[in-house]
C-alpha cells in the first residue's frame, strides 16, 4: 500500500499519523496523571476536613445544648464537596441521615476511566465526647467531582486538540500541495519530451529546489530541441549534399565520358570502313588506333579522378600516411611552382577508417580550394594528437592546412565542399574552423579518432 501512494499522499499520512500521535500522547498523560491527582485531592480534603472538625468540637460541651450543636456540625458538614460526614454513636450506628448523591451529570465520566482512576474510599473516624456519651464523625472521601472535572477536562482537550490537528492537517495538506504541484507539471513535461514535443516548458514554482529543476528541465528541454533541429538540418543537408554530388557526378559523365565515347565509336567506325575496303591503308589505321588508345587513356584518367572523389584509392590497402604522401605528390606533380609540406606527428596512432576518411578528405578539400582559388606559392599540411577529448572519451586529431594565398573575402561564404566537410565533421562529434587573414587562410579541424 505504502508503495502504491503518491508522494503527496506519503506526506498527508505521516502528517496525520504525527498528529494523531501528538494528541494521544497528550491524552494518555492526562489519564496517567489523573489517579495521583485525585488522591493527592482526596487526601488534603480529608486532612483539612479533620482539622476543621477537631477545632471545631474543642468547644463542644460549652454550648447549652452540645447534642443539637453536634447534629447541627455533622448537618453543615455534609454540605462539603468532596468529603460526607456522618455522626455515629458508640455501636456505630448513624445518628445523622446518609448524604444524597447529586444528579446524574450529563457528562458523567464513563465507569471504565471512574475504576481507572478512583483511588480506595478514605474514611477516618474523629472521637467526640458529649457529657461523657462517646460519639464520633465519620469523615467519608468522595472524588466524584475531582473525576468529573478531570474527565471534562480530558474531553474539552480531545476536542480542541482535535480541531486544532484537523485546522493543521489541512493547512500542511494545503502548503505540501501547492509545495509539490510543480511535480504533475514536470511529470507533463517530459511525457511530452518523450512523445517529441520539445517545445513543452515547466513554469518554475514551489520549492526552491523544484523551482531550480523546473529551469534545468526546460534548458535541457530547449537543448534537445535545438539537438534535434541541428540534426533535421543536418540530414537536410546530407542528402542535398549527395545529390550535388551525384549531379555533379553525372555532369561529368555526360561533359566528359560522353564525347570520349562517341570518339571511339567514331574511330571503330572508320577501322570498320577501312577494314571493308580493298587495299585498307595501314597509315590509316595507325592513325585511328592511336587516336583510340588516347581516348582510352582519358578514360582511364577520368575513371580514376570520379573513383578518387568516391572513394580514395588505396587509403585502405595503404593506411593514411602513405595516402597522404601520394596525394601531395600528384598535386606537387601538377603544380611544380607550389611548395608542399606535409608533417603527419609520429605520435599520431591508429585513427580507425572513418576518421582516415575524414582525415584524408579535408585535406583532399583544403588542398582543391588552395589550387582553386588561393593563388599560393606555398602549404602546409599539419596533422597530429590532442589532448583534447569528446565527451564519449574518445581522443581528437588535428587538422591544420594553411596557406600564403590571398584568402576570403569579407563576407564570403564557404563553398559546398568545406560546408559538407564540416558537417560531416560535427557528424562525427568534432568541429571546422576556417581563418581567413591578410598572411593566407587556414582550414583547422578536430575529427575524432576511433576508441582505444
Amino acid at each position: 500500500m505504502w508503495q502504491n501512494l503518491s508522494l503527496r499522499g506519503r506526506i498527508n499520512l505521516l502528517l496525520a499519523l504525527l498528529l494523531a500521535l501528538g494528541l494521544a500522547v497528550n491524552i494518555g498523560r492526562q489519564v496517567a496523571e489523573a489517579g495521583p491527582r485525585v488522591q493527592a485531592e482526596d487526601q488534603s480534603v480529608i486532612r483539612l476536613a479533620r482539622e476543621f472538625i477537631e477545632m471545631i468540637v474543642a468547644d463542644l460541651n460549652e454550648a447549652p445544648d452540645p447534642d443539637a450543636r453536634l447534629n447541627q456540625i455533622a448537618r453543615d458538614l455534609s454540605r462539603l464537596r468532596h468529603v460526607s460526614i456522618t455522626l455515629r454513636d458508640a455501636g456505630g450506628h448513624p445518628l445523622t441521615p446518609p448524604r444524597l448523591d447529586a444528579d446524574a451529570d450529563t457528562r458523567a465520566p464513563p465507569a471504565w476511566f471512574v475504576a481507572l482512576v478512583h483511588p480506595e474510599q478514605t474514611a477516618v473516624s474523629v472521637p467526640v465526647s458529649i457529657r461523657g456519651k462517646p460519639a464520633s464523625l465519620v469523615i467519608t472521601s468522595h472524588p466524584d467531582d475531582e473525576i468529573a472535572e478531570i474527565w471534562d477536562g480530558i474531553v474539552t482537550q480531545l476536542e480542541v486538540g482535535s480541531v486544532i490537528a484537523l485546522a493543521l492537517f489541512f493547512l500542511m495538506m494545503n502548503v505540501v500541495g501547492r509545495a509539490l504541484a510543480p511535480l504533475q507539471s514536470l511529470a507533463e513535461a517530459m511525457g511530452k519530451l518523450e512523445g517529441g514535443h520539445y517545445d513543452a516548458r515547466v513554469a518554475p514554482g514551489g520549492a526552491p529546489e523544484l523551482a531550480a529543476i523546473c529551469t534545468k528541465l526546460n534548458h535541457l528541454a530547449a537543448t534537445l530541441g535545438e539537438a534535434v533541429e541541428d540534426k533535421r538540418r543536418l540530414a537536410e543537408r546530407a542528402v542535398s549534399l549527395q545529390d550535388m554530388e551525384r549531379k555533379e557526378i553525372a555532369r561529368e559523365l555526360h561533359d566528359e565520358f560522353g564525347p570520349y565515347l562517341f570518339s571511339l565509336r567514331a574511330h571503330a567506325s572508320a577501322l570498320a570502313k577501312l577494314a571493308d575496303g580493298r587495299d585498307p591503308s595501314a597509315d590509316a589505321v595507325r592513325k585511328h588506333g592511336s587516336a583510340m588508345l588516347e581516348q582510352i587513356n582519358a578514360l582511364q584518367q577520368f575513371n580514376r579522378r570520379v573513383l578518387e572523389r568516391l572513394r580514395p584509392v588505396g587509403l585502405a590497402e595503404l593506411g593514411l600516411r602513405k595516402a597522404l604522401e601520394s596525394l601531395s605528390r600528384l598535386w606537387r606533380q601538377s603544380h611544380p611552382d607550389v611548395a608542399i609540406e606535409t608533417v603527419i606527428s609520429p605520435a599520431l596512432g591508429p585513427t580507425g577508417e572513418t576518421a582516415d576518411l575524414t582525415i584524408y578528405r579535408i585535406v583532399q578539400e583544403a588542398l582543391t580550394n588552395v589550387f582553386r582559388h588561393a593563388g599560393a606559392t606555398a602549404v602546409n599540411v599539419v596533422i597530429e594528437p590532442v589532448e583534447q577529448m569528446t565527451h564519449d572519451g574518445r581522443g581528437c586529431a588535428r587538422v591544420r592546412v594553411s596557406d600564403n594565398g590571398r584568402g576570403m573575402e569579407p563576407g564570403q561564404k564557404l563553398g559546398f565542399g568545406l560546408v559538407g566537410m564540416r558537417e560531416r565533421i560535427l557528424a562525427l562529434g568534432g568541429t571546422l574552423n576556417v581563418v581567413s587573414g591578410d598572411a593566407g587562410l587556414t582550414v583547422e579541424a578536430l575529427v575524432p579518432t576511433a576508441s582505444s
